[in-house]
């Protein structure tokens, strides 16, 4: 798996670009731009129906997931860059594996609120609470999102020992 990665990386300019002197930094930047997107929205939609803010009609708040998706899409690019680009550093690291768990557990909760819950928390007038389920999935939505943050920031506190490369 290692192998494949590093070779669609190489083969298509990323592990050149990631490894020159502003490739990392930039990525990082860009990957930090899509986090504040992502969770900017998504933290202050569920903020929202978890109570704070009521005078913000929580259709209106509706209105700005297209910027949190963006700015998950800006994450799955510039994240796939990391990963393809030193898979050894991230394959096989716990932070990145929890990391993986927590996105497929916010996605999995996202689609629970859009198939059971989107409806009525759309019709909830300002001022008005959200239905109980709606706040519960925005627990559990922040709750996944911030432990997300957190795995990020300690995928480099828990790389594995072994380098592919003698100048890693």
């Amino acid at each position: 798996m290692i192998e494949l990665l590093l070779q669609f990386s190489q083969s298509i300019g990323i592990y050149q670009f990631m490894h020159s002197t502003w490739g990392w930094p930039v990525i990082e930047s860009l990957h930090f731009i899509g986090l504040c997107l992502l969770f900017g929205t998504v933290g202050v939609f569920d903020l929202r129906m978890l109570g704070m803010g009521k005078a913000i009609p929580l259709i209106e708040l509706h209105k700005l997931v297209p910027i949190g998706v963006a700015g998950y899409l800006l994450n799955v690019v510039t994240g796939t860059m990391f990963l393809s680009s030193a898979p050894d550093q991230y394959l096989y690291n716990p932070a990145v594996q929890s990391k993986f768990l927590f996105m497929l557990l916010a996605g999995i909760n996202m689609l629970l609120f859009y198939a059971t819950t989107a409806a009525a928390t759309r019709a909830t007038p300002a001022h008005a609470s959200a239905p109980t389920r709606a706040r519960f999935i925005a627990a559990v939505s922040l709750a996944c999102w911030c432990a997300v943050i957190i795995c990020g920031r300690l995928i480099t506190y828990y790389r594995p020992p072994y380098h592919w490369c003698a100048w890693c």
